[in-house]
């Protein structure tokens, strides 16, 4: 049967939220996002560069257009990788919370949106703007951080617990298998454990800095994007 062309098109069914400066994109954050889609049989992933983040030092960041440059050379070829520009072009801070609810609007209510981010990252979150309002609207995906195996494991995991009760809400309560924090009203937050890679932009820039080469730190074509524009030196 041929479809009519007025036919609304399906929601996509499980889409990650992954936002970030991306000053650059590197490998780390390519790998880590490619094990959450095949973990978690997402559809895709949104890559969000933030235009103005409240929580990080910007003296070196780059101009929000090069930075959405690189991470579309960074996932070309790769169907389950979206660049997202939805918080370049919002003015003012770029909240964690604005954008949830924003892609949450638009994808509709059964897309099924997760927000992606690292342990460091969500261990901090009681920092955030309206952070609760986060946990009420879209689920959770924790990675484990880079070169921590240990972060899931008993010791760590008692501390995310801990943090989950304490700085979040003591309704929340774990699933059998220790994967999945629950709450009757609120949204679940899981945990995933991705392959420790320990490259930082950080390291990059200051590599770049040096005049050394950042070959296999990030893709050939987000290397010579680099080198072509300059940036970083």
């Amino acid at each position: 049967m041929i479809s009519s062309g007025n036919q609304k098109q399906a929601p996509p069914k499980g889409v990650g939220l992954f936002g970030g400066t991306f000053n650059p994109v590197h490998l780390g954050h390519l790998r880590t996002a490619q094990e959450v889609l095949e973990e978690f049989g997402l559809d895709h992933i949104r890559f969000i560069p933030a235009a103005n983040p409240p929580h990080k030092d910007c003296h070196d960041l780059v101009d929000g257009s090069q930075r959405l440059a690189m991470l579309k050379r960074a996932i070309s070829g790769n169907s389950g990788f979206v660049a997202s520009d939805a918080e370049l072009k919002r003015a003012g801070r770029s909240y964690t919370i604005d954008t949830v609810r924003q892609m949450v609007r638009e994808l509709g209510p059964d897309a099924g949106c997760y927000l992606i981010l690292g342990l460091d990252a969500f261990m901090e979150i009681d920092t955030w703007k309206d952070y609760r309002e986060i946990f009420k609207t879209i689920s959770l995906i924790v990675m484990s951080r880079p070169g921590s195996s240990q972060a899931f494991r008993e010791d760590g995991f008692q501390g995310i617990e801990a943090h989950m009760k304490d700085r979040i809400s003591d309704a929340y309560r774990t699933d059998g298998n220790r994967r999945t924090f629950v709450h009757d009203s609120w949204q679940p937050v899981h945990l995933c454990t991705v392959t420790s890679l320990a490259v930082s932009a950080t390291t990059i820039r200051r590599i770049i800095r040096e005049g050394r080469s950042i070959r296999y730190l990030v893709p050939d074509a987000v290397a010579a994007y680099i080198d072509d524009k300059g940036l970083y030196k």
